[in-house]
């Protein structure tokens, strides 16, 4: 009789949702246009939600393609979660189709500091530095800290320096020094 009674009352015009007490989720509208998975994956990465971002930027793939501004924030993404190898091979490709991008560069330039390879990163943020006119204070700053990097290097014994990542927007890395 219960069943009855329920079955019913969901065919009534008003449905078993007519309350406004009670609070229902939205039904799905098949018309409804898709949110933009990169828009959507660089809030993640504002709130810090690498991996959701990295999700996100994987749905972009599937709806976009490879292109270079995917290849970025997927290369991003995983610099974020520090997969360094994953974000300096996407990263690569990613300049390959925006050679113009300093911003792609300086990540690049980030990833490559962060797995050791100091001089290719130093030319890797000269080559940003150039493109951004020296506009983009970040990526003078990673230059700066990769020439000094460069110039503190000794042969005879090992020096342990630590470095952090600090993310200043979306697509953007700064290498500092661990404790300034």
């Amino acid at each position: 009789m219960l069943a009855l009674t329920l079955e019913l009352a969901a065919c009534s015009p008003g449905g078993l949702s007519t309350r406004g007490d009670q609070v229902y989720a939205p039904s799905l509208d098949p018309r409804g246009e898709e949110v933009d998975q990169l828009l959507v994956g660089h809030r993640l990465m504002a709130a810090g939600q690498h991996e959701l971002a990295l999700e996100a930027f994987t749905r972009a793939a599937g709806a976009q393609g490879l292109t270079g501004e995917v290849l970025s924030a997927l290369g991003s993404a995983n610099l974020g979660l520090g997969r360094l190898n994953q974000a300096e091979k996407l990263l690569r490709r990613a300049v390959e189709k925006e050679p113009d991008w300093p911003e792609v560069w300086n990540n690049l330039g980030v990833a490559l500091m962060e797995r050791g390879k100091t001089a290719e990163a130093e030319q890797v943020f000269k080559r940003a530095y150039a493109l951004d006119n020296g506009q983009n204070d970040s990526i003078r700053d990673n230059l700066r800290l990769a020439l000094q990097k460069l110039d503190e290097t000794v042969y005879d014994e090992p020096q342990e320096k630590e470095y952090k990542l600090v993310r200043r927007s979306s697509s953007d890395y700064l290498i500092r020094r661990a404790g300034s």
